[in-house]
């Protein structure tokens, strides 16, 4: 007997040699994001806020470290309380049993059925967003398909080649599925799939078993979307802000854009909270020859010197007559007197000695790698 509506299953292993050299020793999931944030805050806490207790994750090997760092014992996500639970799987773990010849889908359908969920959301980490997920279960109900895929029309400019896009009869169903790079028509904007299925449990659990029996891919995104056309599937709009992270200059302008209030206040003070994990540090310190415009800090920063159109996290020090603009700087970076930083995303614990200068452009994004030190001499 099914005594849970929802479940929840959220895989993040997918590689993207374009974050490089940001995603070395991270997952996409665990970038950071808008000073405070893991990108990874944003679909747990779309699954938190849709009241759901189980979730079952889905990483690759050596990547797992930078989750639990981050994750902890679950408490910002009420994931340690009695009855909630979370459970980290190995993507490798599926491909070593597959190439044995073993049900590689077994630790997943056993997640499902102890679940005793109804329906299942699949959800990616690559797709930024806030989303409902109970509107999309209500959805899903009343439309009474086997799948539900959420999309948004998102800018050419913004959809990575092997993204996967929609055709949409006017009711809403789903009449093809294709990618960026087999595109026929270009334009100025697609229905971009954004990677959260709603499905029956039951329905995920025939898919499985019968997939691993079949020698079906071991990546769930792929299966599940190889039966978008197939079966009869429908199409759930989503209409707040999306961000769509897949290269260094996406990262880049998806966090940029919250500088603006309108997408700022649509990610991230909708009714539907982001949850993440708490640091009790110092607030921001900021002297009184220090100049700021336009900009967001984390806690735990010491400024004397200019910061404009920026993006700074924890524990940042950006010393006097030190000049920072459009950039973004993650956690434990220290920018000396009189260094400048223009157009650059600065990894932890980098280290821009005096007088040093580490400036792109728009359109080349200067990129500095975790724990590197810029020297005036270059």
């Amino acid at each position: 007997m099914r005594t849970n509506k929802l479940c929840a299953v959220l895989s993040g292993i997918k590689k993207f040699e374009d974050l490089k050299p940001l995603t070395n020793k991270r997952p996409l999931a665990t970038l950071p994001f808008d000073c405070k944030y893991r990108l990874i805050d944003f679909p747990l806490s779309s699954i938190v806020n849709a009241s759901i207790n189980t979730i079952f994750m889905i990483f690759n090997e050596d990547e797992t470290q930078s989750v639990f760092d981050h994750l902890g014992g679950g408490k910002e996500w009420n994931l340690d309380a009695i009855q909630h639970h979370y459970f980290i799987h190995l993507y490798q773990e599926f491909l070593k049993k597959k190439e044995r010849g073993e049900p590689y889908y077994d630790k997943l359908i056993d997640y499902l059925h102890k679940s005793k969920s109804e329906y299942t959301v699949v959800m990616g980490s690559k797709i930024l967003c806030n989303i409902d997920l109970q509107a999309v279960l209500n959805v899903h109900q009343n439309q009474k398909n086997d799948i539900t895929v959420v999309y948004k029309r998102v800018p050419e400019n913004r959809i990575m080649a092997t993204d996967n896009l929609l055709n949409l009869s006017d009711t809403g169903t789903i009449t093809g599925a294709y990618l960026l790079e087999d595109a026929q028509e270009r334009g100025d904007a697609h229905n971009l799939s954004m990677e959260i299925y709603m499905v029956q449990t039951e329905w995920l659990i025939d898919l499985l078993e019968k997939g691993q029996m079949e020698g079906s891919s071991a990546d769930l995104h792929v299966i599940i979307q190889s039966q978008i056309q197939k079966i009869k599937s429908s199409a759930y709009e989503y209409t707040g802000y999306l961000g769509n992270i897949f290269d260094i200059d996406s990262y880049y302008q998806v966090s940029m854009d919250m500088l603006e209030v309108n997408k700022f206040n649509s990610l991230l003070y909708s009714n539907k909270k982001i949850y993440t994990k708490l640091k009790n540090e110092v607030p921001t310190y900021y002297s009184e020859n220090s100049q700021v415009k336009n900009s967001h800090f984390a806690t735990g920063c010491f400024i004397e010197g200019n910061v404009k159109n920026s993006l700074l996290s924890r524990k940042t020090i950006i010393k006097s007559g030190a000049e920072v603009a459009d950039s973004i700087v993650l956690p434990n970076v220290s920018i000396e007197e009189n260094a400048t930083v223009k157009y650059a995303i600065l990894d932890k614990n980098v280290i821009v000695e005096s007088g040093a200068e580490v400036i792109g452009t728009p359109d080349n994004i200067k990129v500095v790698a975790k724990g590197a030190v810029v020297s005036k001499e270059g």
